[in-house]
């Protein structure tokens, strides 16, 4: 076995109880607990659906799918790791059944079993297992941190115990298994109740599997007598029950877990010594975000939001994440507002309240639904010279926007929408047609980071300062080049192209305080410590806007 390999410490964190109670937010921390420590991490995420990407799963069935440098389209924990950790994700980041299952079956084809027969164990463990290692080696990390995506006594998740269960087997003082678990406060009850958890804990040793750490999610923080319940009955040290109370900044998790002394303690566990402790930079952000009290205001306009009686915030996690980091830049608290364009069309005197927003966004997004009412809240910032960023599907229509009522084409429209249109200012990308004919829509769309080459006079150069830029893509349709001359006669500024084969990726208004609408998404390169430069400036905007507002 390499050298390498033998200094290849594990950290598999599962969930318990309940989905949604921070696994990602937890494993993102320790990796950047771990960083400040000295040493190199790698993140990966498991999922346990059939699916080989996230790509063709809808917004409100499993969140934002988030887009990686190398274009892989996987859940939006991905994001969370980037945001905390600073380190891109690539396939190799993202591991689902249906990739597992595809490449044991592509194995047993090719006759690489050497004619053994192929077994559901240990054969799909050993093949997750293979990918986790190939994953430490190409990201040349000290330690790999593997999210289980569900909760353990879901079905789904025991192969994936079982390869963790394996790779202990294998190297016993190497691997550290993190249960994640909710703590309830019944209202009615008042007190913290730990039962949940016990039988989670309960519900792992079943799988061959003891929790090193308990990370305890709760409204409350964790007190003695709950930590000392689930040393007993979870067979844990006390102070290996990490108290995670809700906080107001989930960038605030890495803090909290520091006065737990987590990072200590899981070295001690991995058998790693402290190079050194610098969460210097980090904490001054959370300082930062704690002292940012004075508002600005954002509307997001979307169709993405609704699920039965609730909003969905997580389909559009990374957007929101990078309106955060921006306005914190400017020490400024973002106050969000949801804004469903099916209410512009049932109700279209109802686009003025957009006055009161000191920007709008308008996010990425695919199909009909909605789009009227978008393109109409379009016009009216436009019109009434509100700071807009459009990300992708809001870049689109804000050129259908144009065409229809400054070129004056009424009938303009993409054709995602109306194949029939007279005026395509949005069409399929050539590439896409043959995708679209033969019905192939998993991960053949424009995916992963494309370079554009700057124009010096835009606000977006302004915003990079510097001319040539990548970012990160996810369509299959593009600007009409043959639409180009008469938008920029009629006042468009196309501030940005990629250079192969002249796409538009960035376009501007020029008599306007600041209006972009960028094919890309820009969010998924947002981090806390450095905000991207187009939320950034769109934030510095609307603070612009703020104080002619209150001149007024």
């Amino acid at each position: 076995m390499p050298e390498s390999r033998k200094k290849t410490k594990y950290i598999f964190v599962v969930g318990g109880v309940m989905s949604s109670v921070g696994k990602g937010v937890t494993t993102a921390s320790i990796g950047r607990i771990l960083q400040s420590r000295g040493y190199s991490v790698a993140t990966i995420k498991c999922d346990m659906y059939i699916n080989i990407d996230a790509g063709t799963i809808r917004p409100t069935e499993h969140g934002e799918v988030f887009v990686g440098e190398d274009g892989i389209e996987a859940d939006q924990d991905l994001g969370n790791y980037e945001r905390f950790t600073g380190v891109d994700c690539v396939a190799d980041n993202y591991i689902t059944t249906g990739q597992v299952y595809r490449e044991v079956i592509r194995k047993e084809r090719n006759l690489e079993y050497a004619g053994e027969d192929v077994e559901v164990v240990p054969d799909i463990p050993n093949e997750i297992n293979r990918r986790i290692n190939s994953a430490a080696r190409k990201n040349k990390a000290d330690i790999v941190i593997i999210e289980f995506g569900g909760t353990v006594g879901e079905y789904q998740i025991l192969l994936f115990l079982e390869a963790a269960r394996m790779m202990k087997l294998k190297h016993p003082d190497d691997v550290v298994f993190v249960l994640v678990s909710y703590l309830p406060i019944p209202k009615v009850i008042g007190e913290m109740k730990t039962k949940p958890t016990q039988y989670a804990a309960r519900t792992l040793n079943s799988a061959g599997i003891q929790a090193d750490f308990i990370i305890c999610r709760s409204e409350k923080v964790l007190d003695k007598p709950r930590r000392d319940r689930l040393a007993t009955f979870c067979s844990i040290p006390k102070d290996h029950a990490i108290s995670a109370p809700d906080l107001e900044s989930v960038y605030e998790v890495p803090m909290v877990f520091e006065k737990e002394q987590l990072g200590e303690k899981m070295l001690k566990a991995l058998n790693l010594k402290e190079k050194k402790n610098d969460m210097i930079e980090w904490k001054r952000m959370v300082q930062r975000i704690k002292s940012s009290n004075k508002e600005i205001r954002i509307g997001v306009v979307g169709k993405y939001f609704g699920t039965g009686n609730f909003t969905l915030a997580d389909s559009y996690i990374s957007v929101i994440e990078a309106i955060k980091h921006a306005s914190w830049h400017h020490k400024r608290k973002p106050i969000l507002t949801w804004i469903d364009s099916e209410e512009y069309e049932k109700n279209p005197k109802k686009v003025s309240e957009l006055e009161g927003y000191d920007g709008i966004i308008v996010p990425g997004g695919f199909g009909s639904r909605g789009i009227e009412g978008i393109i109409s809240a379009i016009k009216y910032v436009r019109e009434n010279n509100i700071p807009y960023l459009g990300l992708c599907y809001g870049m689109q229509l804000a050129t259908v926007e144009i065409t229809r009522n400054v070129l004056g084409l009424k009938k303009a429209n993409t054709v995602e929408i109306d194949k029939n249109t007279p005026h395509p200012v949005i069409h399929l990308n050539p590439y896409q047609k043959r995708n679209i004919r033969v019905k192939s829509y998993g991960a053949t769309m424009r995916l992963g980071a494309y370079p554009c080459i700057l124009d010096t006079d835009s606000l977006s150069f302004a915003a990079y300062k510097t001319k040539k830029i990548s970012e990160r893509h996810r369509h299959r349709y593009e600007f009409n080049n043959t639409y180009k001359t008469r938008l920029e006669k009629a006042g468009v500024r196309f501030a940005g192209i990629y250079p192969k084969n002249k796409l538009v990726e960035i376009i501007e208004l020029k008599d306007h305080p600041w209006f972009v609408g960028v094919q890309f998404h820009p969010e998924f390169k947002s981090r806390p410590l450095d905000p991207h430069p187009l939320y950034r400036d769109f934030i510095a905007a609307g603070i612009k806007k703020q104080a002619k507002t209150k001149k007024k």
